[in-house]
């Protein structure tokens, strides 16, 4: 069942109690007011009555010692006569609650009559044929005697009114109820409005349409969690964009890695085939040994690279303050004329850096090992480290072929290579610098390249000085 529904019927069945209830108090409450006067006037008519027969009683010769019963029956004549031309409803009994007088129409039974005691007075309401009476019975001393006098006074009126206010608010209930079910039903529409468009979103995201968003159409609560779904189709669309972005380069890895292998070891199997089935001069054998020897230890680095790359991104680093002096007394001693073919300088300043000692040695040792790869035999790289506003720069300088304006964003992608013919001569993979950019990841660094063809690169990074 839809919300809007349920706040419907919700309501209606509020809104039925509450009028019911609300109308039967209101009702009832006139009525018994209504009833209460019509007792007290009937009360009071008795009261009145009592008081004119005793008066009467006081007219009677002297001669009588004992109220005679046709004097009774001629003062009750006279009681249900007077009063401005009205009828009036009377029975008396004597002593004995033998009835000696009736009116016309007195219908009520004897049970109040029987109950009564002298010189009390009592009322019941009764129903009979004719309608609804308030019957109320009296003692009264006349002349030695307790007489009983009885009243009906008439208050079908008043039951018919009851009735009457019953009818009137079922219908204004009733019509109430339909106007209600008309108005809730646009204000439920309205305050409901606001999920259907979040039921709408989720349908299409869960669809595909990752770029839909919910509109906003209140400033409320529902306004509110509008605006934390769309925030929420935001965080998602991009969490999915990562991921697909991640499938992607996985992808691309797994084709570049399966192209990478294939190459070597088809060369490989090919020279070691030959070497196996054909007897081979030496300088054919040697010539073929040697390259399975430098495929060979080509596929070694590019799996030692692999490794490192993986470690890499799983590894929690421990970092500390490390001096940079540290850094480049380690790569003087690597890094040599004699051993490297090429020219070095190392110029740095005083500085510390907030680094892990190991991860950082590996990103230096890998750029200045591109450097001179990139660079002919005897060429300069230079290696530089200075302080700056926000931590300590690394720089990285060759006199390289250099790399292309829109090949420079590719190259920390692994198994990418600029030159490939020229990397793969000195056993390169493309995974040195793809290894770079996740240790400077955790880090809180990134690489930046300042290169021009023909004329060499500059590779740098910073590292903070503090956490």
């Amino acid at each position: 069942m839809k919300i809007s529904l349920k706040m419907l019927l919700s309501t209606i069945v509020v809104m039925a109690l509450a009028l019911g209830l609300s109308g039967y108090f209101f009702v009832n409450y006139v009525f018994e007011t209504s009833l209460a006067r019509e007792v007290g006037q009937a009360s009071d008519e008795n009261s009145i009555l009592s008081f004119a027969f005793e008066t009467a009683v006081l007219n009677v010769p002297a001669r009588y010692s004992v109220l005679p019963d046709s004097t009774v029956e001629e003062i009750a004549t006279k009681l249900e006569r007077g009063g401005r031309g009205a009828s009036r409803l009377i029975r008396i009994a004597d002593e004995q609650r033998e009835v000696m007088h009736t009116s016309d129409g007195f219908d009520a039974d004897e049970q109040l009559l029987q109950q009564i005691q002298p010189d009390t007075k009592t009322y019941r309401v009764i129903e009979t044929e004719n309608g609804y009476y308030v019957h109320t019975c009296a003692a009264v001393n006349s002349l030695g005697r307790i007489l009983y006098l009885e009243t009906m006074k008439d208050v079908s009126d008043v039951f018919t009114e009851r009735a009457m206010g019953f009818s009137l608010y079922r219908r204004v209930t009733l019509v109430m109820l339909l106007s209600g079910t008309v108005i809730m039903h646009f204000i439920s529409a309205h305050l409901t409005k606001p999920i259907r468009l979040l039921t709408r979103a989720t349908r299409r995201m869960s669809d595909g349409e990752y770029t839909y968003r919910a509109k906003q159409v209140s400033r409320d609560e529902l306004g509110q969690l509008t605006c934390d779904f769309n925030e929420m189709a935001n965080a998602l669309e991009e969490t999915i964009g990562k991921l697909e972005e991640e499938n992607e380069v996985k992808e691309e890895f797994m084709g570049a890695f399966a192209h990478e292998l294939k190459t070597p070891l088809t060369a490989i199997i090919g020279y070691a085939d030959m070497l196996r089935s054909h007897k081979l001069d030496e300088e054919k054998s040697i010539l073929s040994a040697n390259y399975i020897y430098t495929e060979g230890k080509r596929l070694e680095a590019m799996s030692f690279r692999l490794l490192d790359i993986i470690v890499a991104k799983k590894a929690e680093v421990v970092r500390s303050g490390v001096s940079a002096a540290t850094f480049f007394s380690y790569l003087q001693e690597m890094f040599t004329e004699e051993n490297r073919g090429m020219k070095f300088e190392f110029i740095w300043e005083e500085g510390t850096v907030w680094a892990e000692v190991n991860l950082i040695k590996t990103v230096l040792v890998n750029l200045i090992d591109n450097a001179c790869k990139a660079s002919e035999p005897g060429s300069r790289v230079r290696v530089r480290g200075k302080k700056i506003e926000s931590g300590y720069r690394f720089e990285v300088e060759d006199e390289g072929i250099g790399i292309p304006v829109e090949e420079q964003r590719k190259i920390t992608k692994a198994f990418y290579m600029v030159d490939k013919s020229r990397a793969r001569s000195k056993n390169g993979a493309g995974l040195g610098l793809a290894l770079c950019e996740e240790i400077l990841k955790i880090h809180h660094s990134e690489l930046t390249i300042q290169s021009e063809q023909g004329k060499g690169s500059c590779i740098g990074f910073v590292l903070g000085d503090s956490l």
